[in-house]
């Protein structure tokens, strides 16, 4: 939640119940992580996940995900797309973020990577990506049982870098976001919150990046990963060749769709030729493409 942005009470209280209802619904109470589950939880409701890398462009970010929402033919389609050129875990953090646009019902959105919040909706979305990810009781009770004490204020820093790096690993909220929910429920003060956010976390040879990979290497360096994956959710490559197959598309356009997420007919037992004269375009496709 963006510190300049104070949400009052009832809507804290309120996306806090949100994200609870919604775990609850989806098959989780507030004990387990649910970030390595989060594209089933997309399948579970039928959300269709496109996976693309889109570079920032001088002092312009890239957007960090978008949720995009159509009625076709009397079906309701929502597409969330997410930029695979991100870290892991703010790939995670970003599609929670667009849950919250999806179960209040807010409509298209995109949202731009370290933009920041100057609206009382993103600061809520973010709130609740936070919450759904890793419940503010959780989290308080992780805090009690480490250190028999909600109050972190005279813990020594490298032993809070410890302990944050374990609950990185265990719920893969970014570190930044952690240091956040921690000052939020005030188990670490106003000059703890602003000497942990200024350190850079993502250096593996940095201080935090040393303590991470003695904590869990393999998890850690998996959530410090940029992936640039192009992909997309079985759900969408079935409607390609659904489309494909009842004629809605023609063998190009097939041909193309397919190609956009490393994909070719082939795989799916189609055997189509591209005429000699399309050829060279479709070369040059690939080589636009890299």
């Amino acid at each position: 939640m963006n510190r300049n942005i104070r949400l009052n009470t009832q809507d804290i209280e309120s996306i806090k119940k949100l994200a609870r209802e919604e775990r609850f619904k989806l098959g989780f109470s507030e004990d387990p992580p649910i970030a390595n589950d989060i594209k089933t939880i997309l399948d579970k409701l039928g959300i269709i996940l496109l996976e693309i890398p889109i570079e920032a462009e001088r002092e312009k970010p890239a957007f960090s995900a978008v949720i995009l929402c159509s009625d076709e033919g009397g079906e309701r389609l929502v597409f969330i797309g997410l930029n695979t050129a991100d870290y892991v875990d703010k790939q995670i953090f970003a599609i929670a973020h667009e849950l919250y646009h999806y179960f209040t019902k807010t409509g298209s959105h995109l949202s731009r990577q370290n933009e920041p919040e100057d609206d009382v909706v993103e600061a809520k979305a973010n709130l609740f990506s936070a919450e759904f990810l890793l419940p503010e009781n959780t989290l308080k009770r992780q805090v009690f049982e480490e250190f028999k004490s909600y109050s972190l204020e005279t813990v020594q820093r490298k032993v809070l870098l410890r302990f944050i790096a374990r609950l990185h690993c265990t719920w893969w909220l970014p570190y930044r976001s952690l240091v956040k929910r921690l000052w939020e429920i005030k188990a670490i003060t106003e000059t703890q919150y602003h000497e942990l956010y200024a350190l850079y976390e993502r250096d593996p040879d940095g201080e935090y990046g040393r303590i991470g990979q003695s904590t869990q290497r393999d998890v850690f360096l998996a959530l410090n990963t940029i992936t640039r994956t192009v992909g997309a959710s079985p759900r969408a490559i079935e409607t390609i060749l659904r489309n494909f197959e009842d004629d809605l598309i023609d063998e190009d356009t097939f041909v193309n769709l397919l190609r956009q997420f490393n994909q070719s007919p082939a795989d799916y037992g189609y055997e189509i030729s591209i005429p000699q004269d399309n050829m060279h375009d479709f070369i040059e496709g690939w080589n636009h493409d890299d």
